[in-house]
């Protein structure tokens, strides 16, 4: 990454605390409270809102939309749409998390109507749920990717490639999580190898990378808050990584949300960026 960039990203976080912009996440329960407070630690406000009869409201109000499709109900589903057409109609910047499309039929078929009819700047998955968005067969059995669906030196231009051509397609910034980051907005194309193998163990870590990205896309393009975000959160795990359990990983985790500095991120950032002539 080059230093313009970089400067660029660190600059984001402070405007990130001293703006301290309203996102609007409408997640699951199982990671909700984790999300709202990774959100307030790089210092922006969440709203947590998911009834249909308000949250077009409450979008409306706020300066980014991030959506999650983990745990899924009909009440949701519903609310999803309502601010994702309000985000669109008021080009307020939004970001989709489509878990679990990769082993559900309705979910995909959702994920697909959303995407069409409210025009994210970002679509976040696992490198299995953005397969699966491309209409390719993965391995993946539930909501994580297997081994199989995971970036190697074998798949990696075909899986780029993909990536590529769904930004294309949607006009969104791709962001496939996983061991290494894949991020494309179907012409530059990052790998973020930062993080570690704790962070797959807590529940909510993807979630949290979704809103965390819908924090930094209220003052960044989407670009730019993919790249960081995944970089971002991928050192914050790296820092809190130690020999104690997944209880203490947990806390450290957030605390590293909130205390990390510029320094650390400029230092342990991973970032890779390929050539047009490497992803032919």
């Amino acid at each position: 990454m080059t230093e313009k960039r970089m400067n660029q990203l660190l600059n984001a976080r402070r405007q990130l605390k001293d703006t301290s912009p309203l996102i609007h996440c409408i997640t699951n329960p199982i990671s909700i409270n984790d999300c709202a407070n990774a959100v307030l630690a790089v210092g922006a406000r969440p709203i947590m809102a998911e009834h249909p009869g308000e949250s077009a409201e409450i979008t409306a109000s706020a300066s980014a939309l991030a959506v999650n499709l983990g745990n899924i109900t009909d009440a949701r589903m519903e609310s999803m749409l309502l601010s994702g057409h309000k985000a669109r109609a008021l080009s307020l910047p939004r970001i989709i998390d489509v878990v679990g499309v990769s082993c559900s039929k309705l979910r995909l078929e959702y994920a697909k109507r959303w995407i069409a009819e409210c025009a994210p700047s970002i679509i976040k998955g696992n490198l299995a749920e953005i397969r699966m968005l491309c209409g390719e067969n993965i391995l993946s059995s539930g909501i994580d990717a297997s081994d199989q669906d995971q970036l190697s030196q074998n798949n990696l231009l075909v899986r780029i490639a993909s990536a590529k051509q769904l930004a294309k397609k949607t006009g969104s910034v791709i962001l496939a999580s996983g061991k290494t980051d894949l991020i494309t907005d179907g012409k530059e194309v990052f790998l973020v190898d930062n993080g570690c193998s704790k962070m797959a163990r807590l529940t909510g870590t993807g979630c949290m990378l979704n809103v965390l990205t819908g924090a930094f896309l209220s003052v960044l393009p989407p670009l730019s808050a993919a790249l960081f975000t995944a970089a971002f959160l991928g050192i914050c795990g790296e820092e809190a990584d130690t020999e104690t359990g997944m209880g203490s990983f947990h806390v450290r985790l957030m605390d590293q949300l909130d205390v990390i500095s510029d320094e650390t991120l400029q230092r342990r950032a991973k970032i890779i960026e390929y050539s047009k002539e490497e992803c032919l």
